[in-house]
């Protein structure tokens, strides 16, 4: 039997096949907010909360074997908010990004991004920029961040693009769709996490996800750790997956 590392070690003693891992997990990192409001402090702290988490978590899936990781960090929706909170997340996540680079290179971890990111602020979107060219050719988890995402945004801009291109509409196909989204080489993610309990879909990646697994757990995202991972990689194994068809 190959050397376990201490996470897959955790994860064999929770009765998880390191055989069967999701490819890619996708996670709609909910909470940060109501947690930092639950303990009297202002909502970016929360996120700061977030954040930290989030290295923790990148680096319990990467040591477990996961191949891609697509976080959902800003959605098109947030704008929303109010302008110092956006702003406080704007920068934040810049600051994140620098910080983090070398670590993540160290790592091996290849750094993607998916939304609409000419929409951001001009140094995030130079820090992202770095990020990618610096760790394109690292071969260990793939991270996506979704920052100005939306799936329906998404959809819409795969539909420009085959006007643009001119294609006629009986050449559109599911496949062709496919591939002209943000990230076309990544595989559709097998397990969609949610944090904070709520169960709903919040525009992201609908069209990669139609089949994948949902995990819904009460922990906001703050408090998440390799423990509720691991919880919902073992529920994910313990489904029978049947992407529209009978299995007996």
């Amino acid at each position: 039997m190959r050397n376990l590392n201490s996470m897959q070690q955790k994860a064999v003693d929770l009765g998880i096949d390191l055989t069967s891992l999701p490819r890619h997990v996708a996670i709609i990192m909910d909470g940060n907010g109501r947690w930092a409001k639950k303990k009297g402090f202002a909502r970016l702290l929360g996120h700061r909360e977030g954040y930290k988490t989030l290295r923790s978590v990148l680096l319990n899936a990467s040591e477990l074997g996961i191949e891609y990781l697509t976080v959902y960090a800003f959605s098109a929706e947030n704008w929303r908010r109010p302008v110092e909170e956006v702003a406080g997340l704007m920068k934040l996540i810049e600051t994140a990004a620098r910080d983090e680079l070398r670590a993540m290179h160290q790592n091996n971890v290849r750094i993607c991004v998916a939304g609409r990111i000419d929409e951001v602020p001009e140094g995030l979107r130079r820090a992202l920029l770095h990020g990618i060219e610096t760790t394109k050719n690292n071969t260990g988890i793939t991270f996506t961040l979704a920052i100005n995402y939306g799936g329906r945004a998404e959809i819409v801009d795969v539909v420009k693009q085959l006007i643009d291109a001119g294609t006629p509409a009986n050449e559109v196909t599911e496949e062709l769709i496919s591939q002209h989204l943000y990230n076309p080489t990544h595989p559709e993610p097998d397990l969609m996490v949610r944090t904070a309990g709520e169960m709903r879909w919040s525009n992201f990646l609908i069209w990669q996800s139609a089949y994948c697994e949902l995990y819904v757990t009460e922990v906001p995202w703050p408090e998440f750790s390799s423990t509720e991972l691991l919880k919902g990689v073992l529920t994910f194994q313990q489904r029978t997956r049947k992407f529209g068809a009978v299995v007996e």
